[in-house]
C-alpha cells in the first residue's frame, strides 16, 4: 500500500435551483486512510459523496478517484469503488445470502467465485449465522450491515459510506464502526460521512468539517483541535466562595486562564494530568476543599463552535 492520493477533489460545486448545496469543496484522501466528512444535516456531505460516486454531475470542479475523473471517466470511477448509501437498497423478501448473491451477479460475479465471495462478505459483516433469514425480519442495524456487504462484493479499492449509522441502536453502531476499522486494516480507503462527532473522532485519520456547502476546515483531529488552542477545560466547585482561590490558581504553573460564574470555576490548562494535583495542593493550603471536578478535553464540537459560532448539533 502506498501513501499516494486515492481521491483528489478540486473545487466541486453543485446547486439545486437557487440553493448552493456544495460551494467549491476541495480535499484529498490518501490510500489506506479513513477520511470523514463531518457536519450537520444539510451541510452538503451527501451531495458531495453523490458527485464522487458519479450519481450527480457537478456544476463545476472535478475529482480524481484512483486516477479516474468523475467528469471524463465515470465508469472507471465506479469500477474501483463501493458505495453504501443512506437508504437501504435490499430486497426484504430475500435472505441476506440471496441479496448478496443477487447483487454479486449485478457486479458480474458468477459460479464458485460468487459463492465464495458471498460467504467471505457474510463473515466480514458478522451475519453468517443469520444468512438464511429474510432481510425483512432484520433490525435496522443488521440491514445496514448487509448494505455494507453489498458494497464490498467486488473487492473495491475505495468504499464510500454515507451516514451508515443513522437511526440504529448503539450495539449495531458499534459493530459498523468496528467493521470500518477492519476495512482500513485490510488496506481499504474509506470516505465516511457523519454528523456524529464521536464517530469522526474515533475513526478518522483525516477529518473535513463541512457547513453550508463549504469545507470550513480539514486535517487530523489534533490539527483541528489546535484551532481552538488545544487546551483542556476543568470545571470545579468548592465548599466556599470561589473568589478565595482564584488569584492563587492563576499563579499555578500550566494554568492559562481562570474564571468563575455562579459558583463554578473554569480553569484552562495545557495538561490536566500535571495541573490538577497542583490545584488540589493550593486549595489544601488555603483550607478549602474541591467538591467536584469535570475535565473536558478539547474536541470537534469545540472546533465547530469556534468556526461557526454554533454547536454541531444545532
Amino acid at each position: 500500500m502506498t501513501n499516494s492520493p486515492a481521491i483528489e477533489v478540486l473545487d466541486l460545486q453543485r446547486s439545486f435551483g437557487d440553493t448552493k448545496a456544495v460551494q467549491g469543496v476541495s480535499f484529498e484522501v490518501r490510500q489506506g486512510e479513513i477520511f470523514s466528512l463531518l457536519g450537520p444535516n444539510g451541510a452538503g456531505k451527501t451531495t458531495t459523496i453523490s458527485m464522487l460516486s458519479c450519481l450527480l454531475r457537478p456544476d463545476g470542479g472535478d475529482a480524481q478517484v484512483m486516477g479516474h475523473s468523475i467528469r471524463e471517466d465515470p465508469m472507471g470511477v465506479k469500477s474501483v469503488l463501493g458505495f453504501v448509501p443512506q437508504e437501504i437498497a435490499l430486497y426484504e423478501d430475500l435472505t441476506a445470502r440471496e441479496n448478496l448473491t443477487f447483487w454479486g451477479k449485478m457486479y458480474g460475479l458468477r459460479g464458485g467465485a460468487l459463492k465464495a465471495r458471498v460467504e467471505e462478505v457474510l463473515d466480514v459483516i458478522g451475519l453468517r449465522d443469520r444468512a438464511k433469514e429474510r432481510v425483512g425480519k432484520y433490525s435496522g442495524g443488521m440491514k445496514r450491515r448487509v448494505n455494507i456487504g453489498v458494497a464490498l462484493l467486488h473487492k473495491p479499492q475505495i468504499i464510500y459510506m454515507d451516514e451508515p449509522t443513522v437511526g440504529i441502536d448503539p450495539q449495531s453502531r458499534r459493530n459498523i464502526v468496528d467493521s470500518v476499522v477492519t476495512l482500513k486494516d485490510q488496506g481499504m480507503t474509506v470516505l465516511y460521512t457523519t454528523h456524529y462527532m464521536e464517530e469522526a473522532q474515533e475513526l478518522s485519520d483525516q477529518i473535513g468539517i463541512m457547513d453550508h456547502g463549504k469545507m470550513i476546515a480539514s486535517g487530523t483531529h489534533d490539527q483541528l483541535v489546535k484551532l481552538v488552542g488545544g487546551q483542556t477545560r476543568i470545571d470545579l466547585t468548592l465548599n466556599m466562595e470561589a473568589g478565595a482561590v482564584l488569584e492563587d490558581w492563576r499563579a499555578v504553573e500550566g494554568v492559562t486562564q481562570v474564571s468563575a460564574e455562579d459558583g463554578l470555576v473554569t480553569v484552562l490548562v495545557d495538561d490536566s494530568n500535571a495541573v490538577l494535583p497542583r490545584l488540589f495542593d493550593v486549595t489544601n493550603r488555603l483550607a478549602a476543599r474541591i467538591t467536584s471536578v469535570d475535565i473536558l478535553e478539547p474536541n470537534l464540537e469545540a472546533v465547530f463552535l469556534h468556526l461557526t459560532g454554533r454547536a454541531l448539533r444545532d
